[in-house]
């Protein structure tokens, strides 16, 4: 196995573009996991840890662009207020080690089902910036960007140099479930996020399909039938929690059932919509 270390963002696509079979490493928290038991052995290694600007994020064009390379525990302690609901699904990640090595931009290129950044970056309407040497920069929408179990749009060339996430302008939250109360993969996970200029709720389903989704029926009878300027009426939270519920089609594995995926979904659901409801009308009295 070779080992491929670019100092630079140029040599890094150089490298993907001259071994695209080569598998990029930064944290290591998945693909070193995947190595040790032998998921998969490929013949290079494109280690992207010395390239510094990935693990840079600014705020650009009015998008917060976390590069690739951002640990879970600066978008915890530095991003928390722009970008909540990525913060609170971060804070969910593995122990303090993990989230110190592990970055969205690898949870994207892992593009697995039960990643914790998804739900919240599909919530807020989330962007992912990729490149490739010969083609240049692609910007795909994260909810074009989970093709199937741990595929996604990347081209064998392409690297994620960043994701654009438009900063948060009403309540967002985040919830997940697993079978104890840290370290955990996610059975299922939920995010809303409230955009009250648009007059519209983003949604995000972890866990509980082939690939994270959103729950667009239950995002637009929440736009057709949703009052911003009144409490949350309790059919509509019900029909919301059931419409989400129905965007799942999740599997029976060792971490749960199919049905108790689709019913934690419904749970989820209408608690983060009510979580985030409350604290959009205590800014509006406020």
């Amino acid at each position: 196995m070779d080992f491929l270390r670019p100092t630079t963002w140029e040599e890094a696509l150089a490298a993907k573009a001259d071994r695209p079979e080569a598998v990029p490493i930064q944290g290591g928290t998945d693909v070193m996991v995947e190595l040790n038991f032998d998921v998969r052995r490929p013949t290079a290694l494109l280690d992207l840890n010395r390239v510094a600007e990935l693990r840079e994020w600014s705020m650009t064009g009015g998008h917060c662009r976390v590069g690739a390379g951002v640990p879970y525990t600066v978008v915890i302690d530095e991003l928390g207020g722009p970008l909540p609901g990525l913060a609170q699904a971060a804070r969910t990640v593995g122990s303090p080690q993990i989230r110190n090595r592990g970055s969205v931009g690898g949870n994207l290129g892992a593009a697995s089902p039960a990643g914790d950044s998804h739900p919240p970056l599909l919530a807020a309407g989330a962007v992912v910036e990729v490149e490739s040497r010969e083609r240049g920069v692609r910007m795909i929408p994260a909810a074009e960007f989970y093709l199937g179990v741990k595929r996604s749009a990347l081209e064998p060339d392409e690297l994620i140099r960043a994701v654009h996430v438009p900063p948060a302008t009403g309540p967002q939250y985040f919830s997940k479930v697993g079978t104890r109360n840290a370290m955990v993969i996610a059975v299922c996970s939920f995010a809303v996020a409230l955009h009250p200029r648009e007059r519209r709720v983003g949604t995000g389903l972890g866990s509980a399909a082939p690939t994270p989704r959103r729950a667009l029926e239950a995002e637009e009878l929440l736009a057709a039938e949703l009052d911003w300027d009144a409490p949350l009426d309790p059919a509509l939270l019900r029909r919301f929690g059931d419409l989400c519920a129905r965007a799942a089609a999740p599997i029976d594995d060792v971490r749960g059932t199919a049905a108790y995926r689709v019913h934690a979904i419904g749970v989820m659901a209408r608690r983060t919509l009510t979580w985030a409801w409350n604290d959009h009308l205590e800014k509006r009295a406020a």
